[in-house]
Parts: C-alpha cells; structure tokens; sequence
C-alpha cells in the first residue's frame, strides 16, 4: 500500500508499509465480582496501521499519530471496562476500540500472552485469596482487525514436555555427512509452541484453550514416536479431530536433546539414567495441519 504526501516526490523512495505501538504493556486484574476472586495478569502489544501515518514518516507530521503512551493508557481503561473472560475477548475489545475512535487507523493488531495463574490449594479446596503462578507455559492470542475482516489467532508457547521411552529416530540418510546413529530408545524433550485459527468469533476460548492443551499433552504421552514429525502431527491432527471449533493448527517443536553421558573413563557404566541436558544448537520442526474441507 503506497502512502502519499503532498512532498513525496521529493524523495528517493515511497514508504509502502507502516506500523507502530506499544509493546510489553503489562496489566494485572483481579475481578472481585463474584465469590471467588479471580486474578488475571496479561502482556499485551498493540500494532497500528493505515496510509494516514505516511506524514510523520515522511514530514515529522505528528497530526494523526496516536501517541504509544496513550495506547498503553488504553490497556488499562479497556481492561477496566472488560471481565477479562479470556483475552481473546479483550483482545476483541481493543482492537475494536482503536478502528472505532480513529477513522484514520485502518489495521489493529493485538497480541497477548497470558500467564496462568490459581489459587492456591488448600485442605478442603483452594484458599479464597492466595494464588499460585499454575504452570510456566503462556496463553497466546492474536486479533488481526480492519474494518471488512477479523482474525482470532490463539495458541500456547513454552510448553515444555518430555518422554523417557516410546521415541525413536532411525532410518534417516546415512552419507559422507552423517555421524548420528540410529536409535530406538531416546528421551524426547521439546517446548511446544502451537498456534490455532478458530473458525468463527462466537467460539468458547476458554474451553476450546483448555480442550487443545489438553489433547496436545494426552497425544504426546500416549505416541509411540518414530520420529519429531510424526508426533507433530498426530498432536495436531488430535486437535483437529476433538476441538470443532479450531479450523488449523499449527506447531512447533525443538529438539531439546539429553544426551547420554559417557561414564565409562571413569570407571562406570552409564545403565541409561544419566545424561547432559543440551539446549543449542537444536532441530526445529514445524508443521501446520487444516480440516479437510
């Protein structure tokens, strides 16, 4: 998209693409609405677009820049107008906002990560008012908004899994290059990140998050891996099969290796049960799985 200005001939190039924002804006809410308060704590970054912004790039024009304080104020007047149900409805919100007050903004992009949290468990229940940070892996969304068209992104990062058994990786090309063996017995460790398009804006986020989380950690448990792609996709293709809702699914999976130490110069026999943990260089693996139409 060319961005005019009345001098733009003056230059050497066109600008044919903008954006900016506010990014690692954090908000904590806790909604003491109903009996049990509930904490939620989100890290939002808010991306603008549209060819009205061209001046300021062009001319230093600050006319129709809405400044990156103002936005970050906006997280947290939003958030106190929203439950925070799931961020992908807040997400919703915010970027319905800034197209809404701004006639000249003509993209919102708005990305999300949450980090979950609980209360924590006590003799009987959970204690009222105490929480816990749950489990290290972040919920994630992405709302993508013009005026014709919305995309709701959500997914996981950071999920870190592995298997002591039931993962091999063998049969691979054996050349002047190789010096991996084959193997049919290895620890599988990877930190799952998976990202899925929902089909429509009405769906239930929390459940649907819930359901994927769920069936990704049930898949990899229960595989019987021949190789990192093949359990990639019988976790994707879980999702698509069980969450109605998710039109395509896509992750990523490193290999994030253990690797057998060798005991022997000093005198011992390594009997499979200690290794080094490797985190570079790594294999990466990805793969985008979409329901058959």
């Amino acid at each position: 998209m060319s961005v005019g200005t009345a001098n733009e001939k003056a230059f050497a190039s066109t600008l044919v693409k903008n954006s900016y924002g506010k990014s690692l804006v954090r908000l904590t809410k806790i909604n003491r609405s109903g009996k049990i308060p509930t904490w939620k704590e989100i890290t939002v970054e808010i991306e603008l677009a549209g060819p009205e912004f061209g001046g300021c790039y062009y001319e230093g024009d600050n006319s129709k820049i809405v400044a990156t304080d103002s936005m970050k104020n906006t997280v947290y007047v939003i958030g106190a107008r929203n439950d925070l149900n799931s961020i992908e409805e807040y997400g919703l919100a915010l970027a319905k906002h800034f197209l809404d007050d701004y006639k000249h903004v003509d993209e919102a992009n708005i990305r999300i990560s949450e980090d979950i949290w609980s209360q924590i468990p006590i003799e009987g229940g959970v204690h009222p008012t105490s929480f816990v940070k749950a489990q290290s892996d972040l919920r994630c969304a992405h709302i993508w908004m013009t005026r014709k068209e919305t995309k709701i992104t959500s997914g996981i990062d950071n999920l870190i899994v592995a298997k002591i058994t039931n993962s091999e990786f063998a049969g691979h090309i054996q050349d002047a290059y190789t010096t991996l063996k084959d193997t049919h017995d290895r620890i599988f460790g990877t930190k799952v990140e998976a990202k899925w398009v929902w089909k429509n804006h009405k769906a239930d986020f929390n459940a649907g998050y819930e359901a994927a989380r769920k069936i990704m950690l049930e898949t990899f448990a229960h595989h019987h891996s021949l190789s990192a792609q093949q359990t990639l996709f019988a976790m994707g293709d879980a999702v698509i099969a069980k969450v109605s809702d998710i039109e395509e699914i896509s992750l990523t999976l490193p290999n994030l290796h253990r690797i057998p130490f060798n005991l022997e110069p000093l005198g011992m026999d390594n009997k499979n049960e200690i290794f080094v943990n490797t985190s570079e260089p790594h294999g990466t693996i990805r793969g985008t799985m979409a329901r058959k139409k």
